[in-house]
């Protein structure tokens, strides 16, 4: 009988050897005559465990990790291919503490098949979504999705609803043509995939782990909004999802999901990755539109929205990977499922990435509404050097640093904005207590100086100054002068910033100033007066 083996594929795994597990296991099971038939899913998100591999033992699946390529002989002694007993089994994973918290939504089927099996994504509830939005009137899907309350995923939290029904009423004029002469369709669905942020890395494992449900979204996208073609806009850094975002999108395309009739239906819609060459600022929509139209990535001003105004200045529906990659649930279980999950106004599941000094770091999925401490101190099991937690930094280089006694926070997006803090795109980066908060401050402003795409004044200008201010009041050179100087940087940035690159890089720095004030040799009476 043929036993199924599951080892990852995604670039996590890869790195840390899941390729030389595969051809270690696909050779020693030659030599000793096993029957295998190796599946090459995404990661389950356990990352600590990976290389996590997995064995169908009368339909579950039994875990081991994290194994290297020097453990398979052993495994296949301790009864592998029967689930036998061995110090890396961690038992059967759907069971596991980690797996059985989460809801899982949008990752409903990451880690659980290979990525690029359609037949199985099919079988796991796949393109229920498309079929029943292909049953609908454009209208009644853009309602749908306002009602589900699904929100932006990229940080900015707008209601997603919102921006898909200015497209759809956006008036369709005749198309221009490019300054190549190649024609301009009407409409245009966007996808920012350049995950920039520090900590974060949910956008790359589900389009390593199931790039249909974000091809699946996007589609469904389209035929609301009335768009007939759609890009992917992904980071350099990401070569692993550009390889399978296009093999799927080559699969959709012979399949007849994506193309001039999609699964049959009078709807076009098509699909094609263009890659970035690696700049924190196209993860700006703005910037990104205008990368996508092959100029330098630069900040554009609002209005006009790109809704109204975006690529090649047609109408533009531009979200990120996880709002796009829920949609299809929201069409194929209804909008009330969704929204029945979370809390207040973040309603649905939020993907939260573990990172920094944890000691369990990885992907969980569940809804709005868990606190902090929850997902750093039950999911991530505290640091990872043991020593106490001092810091955690959410919603990117850019969002707060919070400190222990405000792990109680529930994850959702009017709390923390109330407090001066951002979820963001649900990354958290862990410091234990010797972090240097001055030098994160520090690093802050440097960040902004590097990547700004330099068009305003406030955010080139304004974080260069903010690093040698940083540095004077570090170095002890006039510590008040350069602390009302340093705030009122911040202030002028905040306010007179083009975008959130310039506009929320003081909140890191103001957190850690008022958090953390003796780091800069300050006490918090000189802060706070």
């Amino acid at each position: 009988m043929t036993v199924t083996v599951f080892i990852p594929r995604d670039s996590s795994s890869r790195a840390v050897g899941a390729d030389e597990v595969a051809v270690a296991l696909t050779a020693e099971a030659t030599r000793r005559g096993d029957d295998i038939k190796i599946v090459r899913n995404g990661s389950r998100g356990l990352l600590w465990l990976e290389p996590l591999v997995e064995v169908d033992v009368d339909g579950a699946r039994i875990g081991y990790g994290p194994v290297q390529a020097g453990h398979v002989s052993e495994l296949l002694d301790a009864g592998l291919l029967n689930g036998g007993d061995h110090h890396l089994r961690i038992g059967d994973v759907d069971q596991h503490p980690w797996m059985q918290r989460q809801d899982r939504l949008t990752f409903a089927r990451v880690g659980l098949i290979n990525p690029l099996d359609l037949g199985a994504y099919e079988q796991h509830g796949g393109l229920a979504g498309l079929r029943k939005a292909l049953t609908m009137t454009p209208q009644a899907v853009v309602e749908a999705v306002t009602a589900s309350g699904l929100r932006g995923r990229g940080g900015a939290g707008f209601p997603a609803g919102r921006k898909w029904q200015t497209v759809l009423d956006a008036p369709v004029t005749m198309p221009r043509p490019t300054d190549s002469g190649a024609p301009v369709a009407a409409k245009y669905v966007c996808c920012n995939a350049d995950e920039g942020d520090s900590g974060t890395f949910a956008d790359r494992m589900l389009m390593e782990g199931d790039p249909f449900t974000l091809l699946e979204g996007m589609t469904i996208a389209g035929i609301a909004v009335g768009a007939a073609q759609g890009y992917i806009y992904l980071r350099s850094e990401y070569p692993d999802a550009a390889d399978i975002l296009r093999a799927a999108i080559d699969t959709a395309r012979e399949s007849g999901w994506l193309g001039p009739s999609v699964l049959g239906s009078d709807k076009s819609f098509d699909i094609d990755v263009r890659v970035g060459a690696g700049a924190y600022i196209c993860g700006e929509e703005t910037s990104m539109l205008d990368s996508l139209e092959g100029k330098r990535g630069m900040v554009r001003a609002k209005p006009p929205l790109p809704a109204l105004e975006g690529l090649f200045g047609r109408p533009t529906v531009v979200n990120n990977v996880l709002t796009l990659g829920s949609v299809p649930f929201v069409l194929a279980e209804g909008a009330d499922a969704y929204a029945s999950r979370g809390v207040d106004r973040s309603l649905g599941t939020q993907v939260f990435q573990l990172a920094g000094n944890i000691k369990h770091g990885g992907v969980i999925e569940t809804a709005f509404g868990v606190s902090l401490r929850e997902l750093v101190e039950d999911f991530g099991g505290g640091t990872a050097s043991g020593r106490p937690l001092r810091a955690v930094q959410v919603g990117g280089p850019l969002g707060a640093y919070l400190t222990a006694d405000q792990l109680d926070w529930p994850m959702e997006y009017e709390t923390f904005a109330a407090a001066g803090a951002m979820v963001g795109h649900g990354g958290i980066v862990v410091h234990d207590d010797t972090v240097d908060m001055a030098q994160m401050a520090r690093f802050a402003m440097e960040f902004c100086s590097v990547e700004s795409c330099g068009k305003c004044t406030p955010c080139r200008v304004g974080s260069t100054r903010g690093v040698e201010v940083i540095d004077k009041i570090t170095s002890g050179q006039d510590r008040t002068g350069n602390l009302t100087l340093l705030l009122d940087l911040c202030d002028v940035m905040t306010e007179g910033s083009l975008c959130a690159m310039g506009g929320l890089t003081p909140m890191p720095v103001r957190s850690a100033l008022t958090k953390f004030p003796e780091d800069f040799g300050l006490t918090a009476q000189e802060v706070s007066s």
